[in-house]
């Protein structure tokens, strides 16, 4: 932490990383009324927001604080750590400013517009492309000057307090066949509306609510890209490389609040070798979550996004989530039965950590992957 710190403060001078720590201490107060109320953590965002959190991740050339993705990765991992639904919440943002901000620096892809409206309007984006992936859903009917888009976003994490989603809808194309064509809302439209979806078993206050576009009006100029459904493409490649990392640092983060609640606990009786085992065993767990995110993260700050990337991120996902999955069912292990009552605090962050299953790639799709590439498939017709 203390070379990721350095350089945070040399490139922005302030300390992102220990005002992350700071406020995601203050924050696990509302995180715990939260989630006892399905509430989403709007006032945790709002003072991220009012911190300089959401234009972090901009280019200090475009507006924002240029701070590097590993040390975002790392200031995401902290707020799990405290506050696991501001944290998941936040990561969607987060990821969604920094596939535009990789073009930009990597491609030098007309982006610029968007990264710099993100830093003077403080724009907090909202991501449904977890629950779209290669399929996309919903549809965008043809009229003049644009497209006609009535769809349902699921899970979208963040919601309430977004201004900006980040979405896609299939288009039916009379020349290319069916489209999914992928563009911005404001979620000031006409048309959008928020339905209060989100009673779930944990993370629930990130506010994951559905999104409905009724009849919302896309502009032709405001479709960035085209791209043939349930295939492939470059975006998704991109996609997966610097989402998943930083979202799967959240979990890390979670996981090693578990372990560090249950180590609490077993402090205050009477060790034995039994006891040491299981806590050593917990403690393997944990080094297996944090060996396979650095190598998550230390792919996606030196690769160009393709299919032999995408598998090497997607297996470390697997690696994380099972990994994370075995942290927390260790801990209720180790703590015993007093792990059933919610004043522990370690059922909750057992519920909270379950969500690390359902991001994409799933386990059974990710080892696909994995099995097309190793006998040499020809992936171009993926």
């Amino acid at each position: 932490m203390t070379t990721l710190q350095t350089e945070t403060i040399h490139e922005t001078g302030i300390d992102y990383l220990s005002l992350a720590e700071s406020l995601g201490k203050q924050f696990a107060e509302r995180e715990v009324e939260a989630d006892e109320s399905d509430l989403f953590v709007a006032d945790n965002i709002a003072r991220l927001k009012a911190a300089g959190f959401v234009t972090a991740g901009v280019p200090a050339e475009l507006g924002g604080s240029g701070v590097s993705y590993a040390d975002l990765c790392a200031i995401l991992r902290l707020l799990g750590y405290h506050s696991s639904s501001t944290a998941l919440a936040f990561s969607m943002h987060t990821h969604q400013v920094m596939i535009p901000a990789w073009r930009w620096y990597h491609q030098k892809a007309p982006v610029d517009g968007l990264l710099r409206r993100i830093a003077a309007e403080q724009l907090i984006l909202l991501s449904s492309g977890g629950s779209d992936w290669l399929q996309s859903a919903g549809t965008a009917t043809k009229v003049d000057g644009g497209f006609l888009i009535n769809a349902r976003k699921v899970f979208a994490s963040g919601a309430p307090i977004a201004d900006l989603l980040m979405t896609s809808a299939v288009y039916d194309d009379p020349d290319k066949g069916t489209t999914v064509l992928h563009f911005a809302v404001p979620m000031s439209a006409q048309g959008v509306a928020i339905e209060s979806t989100w009673q779930a078993m944990g993370m629930r206050g990130t506010g994951s609510h559905d999104v409905m576009l009724s009849d919302v009006f896309v502009p032709d100029a405001a479709v960035a890209l085209r791209r043939e459904q349930g295939k492939w493409h470059f975006i998704f490649h991109l996609i997966s490389m610097v989402a998943i990392p930083l979202i799967y640092s959240v979990y890390v983060g979670v996981a090693e609040a578990a372990r560090d609640r249950v180590v609490q606990l077993a402090l205050k009786r009477e060790a034995d070798e039994l006891l040491c085992y299981k806590i050593g065993g917990l403690d393997n767990e944990l080094m297996a979550a944090k060996i396979a995110l650095q190598h998550m993260i230390s792919t996606a700050t030196v690769s160009q996004p393709s299919f032999e990337v995408t598998a090497q991120i997607m297996s470390g996902r697997t690696l994380v989530a099972k990994a994370v999955l075995n942290v927390a069912d260790l801990a209720m292990d180790i703590a015993g039965g007093t792990a059933f009552y919610r004043k522990l605090g370690l059922e909750k962050l057992f519920r909270d950590v379950q969500g690390v299953r359902y991001h994409p790639l799933r386990e059974d799709a990710q080892r696909t992957l994995l099995g097309q590439l190793a006998l040499g498939w020809d992936l171009s017709l993926l």
